[in-house]
């Protein structure tokens, strides 16, 4: 796993941060989404500027009943979309990645 991003969260439910590879740079925001009747809508959105480029889908882990996001990145100048978790960290919040 690699940490991509790091974050903090305000007290509206939103993170803001940067998120970081070889050949991205950026900062981001996660925004609390509109309320949805719908089971599979997403949580927050991830937007960069005015630009939405993913979302997350809030879950708990079967494990330890850790609280975190799943997170989907995709925009055309990406190669392939990005998957990534949100996840509490001791100083804040962290982007995870794994292949």
């Amino acid at each position: 796993m690699a940490q991509i991003g790091t974050f903090t969260r305000a007290e509206d439910g939103s993170y803001t941060g940067t998120i970081k590879t070889l050949s991205l740079n950026f900062k981001a925001r996660f925004l609390p989404a509109e309320p949805s009747e719908n089971e599979k809508a997403p949580n927050l959105r991830v937007v960069v500027g005015n630009v939405e480029i993913g979302a997350a889908w809030q879950r708990t882990s079967k494990d330890n009943n850790t609280v975190y996001h799943s997170v989907k990145l995709d925009d055309p100048s990406f190669p392939a979309p990005i998957y990534a978790n949100l996840v509490a960290v001791d100083d804040g919040y962290a982007l995870v990645w794994s292949r």
